[in-house]
């Protein structure tokens, strides 16, 4: 069971909606609230302006959804499919990602804070102006994916892979380069000094 980063469970749903096909639906100024979304098709969904609150998700499919201005409120997705589906200034702020699948997710602006990914496969994802403050990546796979302005303040980086990955602009100063795999990825010269600085390394002006 997925749980939030600091071992709490996540809230118990109260009512359950289950087995439907949400293809293609539009879903705009609607609430939602500890409700269990079990294997149900969003695919193709877009939804404006919506609030899902304590929500559960569990083998619900996301491909290709479009999601703008929403909120996913301490939700809980378990085993979901996030194939080509597009965050636009959406708050997903204490919610918890476990054994689901970011083929070629991308999130523009909007919250991402105390969000829990662990050991999430983020290769070749792509998100940029956002925040993401404590976020759990602890062992997540970010290879070639694009973190670009994003605040990682407070972020939990042990162990999590960024070969090859575009960090520019983005807030590094919570990246141990001891604990955290970073060949080959790209950073300006603003974060290659706070790396160096956390390495021990003293950076001296020319």
């Amino acid at each position: 069971m997925a749980e939030r980063r600091d071992g709490a469970k996540a809230a118990p749903t109260e009512h359950t909606i289950r087995g439907e096909d949400w293809y293609g639906r539009e879903l705009v100024d609607e609430t939602f609230s500890r409700v269990e979304f079990l294997d149900v098709d969003m695919s193709e969904t877009a939804t404006r302006r919506t609030v899902f609150t304590e929500c559960s998700f569990r083998n619900v499919s996301f491909a290709q959804s479009t999601h703008s201005s929403v909120g996913f409120l301490n939700c809980t997705f378990t085993a979901c499919r996030f194939f080509e589906t597009e965050f636009t200034m959406c708050k997903l702020t204490g919610s918890m990602f476990d054994r689901c699948t970011f083929t070629l997710l991308k999130a523009v602006g909007g919250d991402w804070s105390f969000v829990g990914l662990p050991g999430a496969d983020l290769r070749g994802t792509t998100f940029t102006d956002l925040r993401m403050r404590e976020i759990d990546l602890t062992f997540a796979r970010c290879q070639k994916s694009t973190f670009h302005a994003v605040d990682l303040s407070g972020a939990w980086l042990t162990k999590a892979d960024f070969t090859a990955a575009d960090l520019r602009g983005s807030d590094l100063t919570s990246l141990d380069p001891l604990n955290t795999t970073i060949t080959g990825a790209l950073i300006d010269p603003a974060q290659a000094i706070t790396l160096a600085t956390a390495l021990g390394v003293k950076v001296l002006p020319v």
